[in-house]
């Protein structure tokens, strides 16, 4: 071969590699991982690109506090913001998600799976379809079993109220040296549920949020008490500072009896606790109207500013599909957001029992959610109602607010968010 041939085929080749990587789209992730899940999404999105060679997607993992809930907001507001992302507030930022309906081959498998999940990320009014649940999540506790052991004391059934808990987890404490008997992750989201139990409306005649009544200021009492007797853990709603926190590492360094949060921890208790202790979902705590926690989820949605929706929508359909969903709920230990896939079942990839007994104790709390509770879930501000709730609540613990006051407060904070909205 002459030198010059070699050349030509060389440079051919090369023009070849190059016109090959420029019609390759790469579009971004933003996610966040509760726990393992984020490496089981790069396994399946690595087959998805090796089936379609001419989409590259990059995950670009964020701490769920401040990548998700403080600076995805403002990259959306930008126009800054990745291809698709992990979201939690559905429905408060709809408003910048991608309506992939136009770019789908079959839309209506979609609403026959995803319809009611739908709902939460829509704006209102709207047939959009914005993505799809990567797990529907149940609010509710965890407790360190081998502590109830260890003291002697028997695990409370049936319909316990919060003051019972609160009573048995702290002699649980008290006979154990366990720092703690309570603890609940700072957010608003974590505590409505409790307080929907005690009988808080949330809602007025207009439709919208209206806070101060009796069984609200029932639940934030005994928050209050239990922040400053001691049974609950100050580290996580007063020092964490400003935004939401999380109580899993006190929980699985065994520092704490009861914990309040929800069923997207499964994953991770069961990576991380292994075999250091036996630990339990329990069902909901009860209150005078209703013994519910709160439902929820993750949902991967595109965005709308997106230079390539065609795009983002195959990789949608392929990780909608029920075989590489099914194998994704079931690897993560995340309660399934497919009614397809949750009337079959999901195998479980776990050998902990402890892990399949909460999935089951988590499914069983869906037919106890109070309708308040999926109202509220689907408000559209229910982030302003949650954040304000968590905020001015920590104010009262440390003293700068009465619970007076804090109530107003609350009410204040919502009624200017809905006035710039054109809501009042």
């Amino acid at each position: 071969m002459s030198r010059r041939f070699r050349f030509i085929a060389l440079l051919a080749a090369a023009l070849l590699l190059y016109a090959s990587a420029a019609a390759q789209v790469e579009l971004r992730l933003t996610w966040y991982d509760d726990g393992p899940e984020g490496q089981v999404m790069r396994e399946l999105l690595d087959r998805f690109e090796a089936e379609n060679p001419d989409i590259r997607v990059v995950m670009d993992t964020v701490p769920y506090a401040t990548g998700i809930l403080q600076s995805l907001p403002l990259q959306l507001a930008s126009g800054e913001a990745a291809d698709m992302a992990r979201v939690t507030n559905l429905g408060g930022l709809s408003q910048y998600w991608l309506d992939m309906r136009p770019y789908l081959s079959d839309p209506d498998v979609w609403e026959a799976n995803f319809g009611p999940f739908l709902d939460w990320m829509r704006p209102e009014g709207s047939d959009a379809i914005p993505g799809f649940m990567t797990q529907l999540t149940v609010t509710g506790p965890f407790i360190n079993r081998t502590l109830f052991d260890q003291a002697g004391i028997e695990v409370p059934t049936g319909e316990t109220t919060w003051e019972e808990w609160a009573e048995v987890t702290r002699q649980v404490a008290d006979a154990t040296g366990t720092p703690y008997a309570m603890a609940m992750d700072r957010t608003g989201h974590r505590l409505a549920g409790p307080a929907i139990s005690q009988g808080a409306r949330f809602f007025g005649d207009d439709g919208h949020a209206t806070i101060d009544d009796e069984g609200m200021r029932e639940m934030m009492q005994l928050m209050v008490d239990w922040h400053a007797d001691g049974t609950m853990d100050p580290e996580v709603w007063i020092a964490a500072g400003g935004g939401y926190a999380a109580a899993n590492e006190p929980f699985i360094n065994a520092q704490i009896v009861l914990y309040m949060s929800g069923s997207w921890q499964v994953g991770q208790f069961a990576e991380l606790i292994g075999d250091a202790f036996d630990w339990e979902a329990v069902p909901n705590p009860c209150g005078p109207a209703a013994c519910t926690g709160m439902p929820g989820g993750a949902g991967v949605v595109g965005i709308a500013d997106t230079d390539h929706p065609e795009a983002v929508a195959r990789v949608m359909e392929y990780l909608a599909q029920e075989e590489v969903l099914a194998e994704f709920y079931g690897r993560t230990l995340f309660i399934p957001g497919h009614l397809g896939l949750a009337e079959s079942g999901i195998d479980f990839v776990t050998d902990i029992e402890s892990a399949r007994d909460a999935l089951n104790v988590f499914a069983s709390e869906v037919p106890n959610l109070h309708p308040t509770a999926y109202a509220l879930q689907a408000y559209p501000f229910n982030f302003v109602v949650f954040d304000t709730m968590r905020d001015r609540l920590t104010q009262v613990y440390v003293g700068e607010l009465t619970l007076d006051e804090a109530l107003e407060r609350i009410q204040a904070d919502i009624d200017e968010v809905l006035r710039e909205e054109g809501e009042r």
